[in-house]
């Protein structure tokens, strides 16, 4: 269940009174016909979901098969009603082990440059409209916890006023096709 927006026009960090309960705190995972029709009231956050289906399906082309990935910014903010602006881009980080047809970092690298769009997030953003990063989960336990570490310590604070904020969490696994659905390109313009 996605929470309503707190006055602050963000999503509040924790959903009950005692935010110890792991249950009511945020990353608040969501199915995507969830996320889409909550976040997607306009023709720009429209556009802006599809290009994050459209990179999803991308991932999962390429062999990214399952993981999480947490979506943060101004997408999952109220931004219209904070700053009169609709939001830019879908600010995400994805946690993933790579795909499992890599069996050196030589392949790695080779990967990595035909997918660069999916790293690169000058590239994902002018693709997918998605400020997106990667972290791969089957790494140094240690250099984990601190990527884990900086991406909560960054996504769940406001940049500008540093307020404490929730994330949504989404499933990689997780089929697109009916979110797809309900932002199609007549959809988005239709509703222009």
């Amino acid at each position: 269940m996605i929470p309503s927006f707190s006055s602050s026009g963000v999503l509040p960090p924790f959903i009950t009174e005692d935010p110890s309960e792991p249950n009511s705190m945020s990353p608040y995972q969501v199915g995507l016909v969830e996320f889409v029709t909550h976040f997607g009231t306009t023709p720009e956050r429209k556009l802006l979901l599809r290009g994050l289906l459209n990179y999803r399906l991308k991932m999962k082309n390429v062999g990214f098969t399952d993981g999480i990935q947490w979506i943060d910014g101004s997408f999952v903010e109220n931004i219209e009603k904070i700053q009169g602006r609709p939001p830019a881009d879908v600010d995400l980080v994805t946690f993933s082990a790579i795909p499992t047809s890599i069996t050196c970092e030589n392949e790695w690298d080779l990967f990595f440059d035909e997918n660069r769009s999916l790293f690169d997030n000058t590239l994902s953003k002018k693709e997918f409209y998605c400020d997106a990063f990667y972290v791969n989960i089957h790494t140094n336990p240690l250099y984990l916890i601190q990527q884990v570490r900086y991406w909560f310590g960054l996504f769940t604070h406001q940049r500008s006023t540093s307020l404490w904020k929730g994330i949504i969490e989404l499933n990689l696994a997780e089929d697109e096709s009916d979110a797809l659905k309900l932002v199609t390109e007549e959809e988005i313009n239709n509703a222009s």
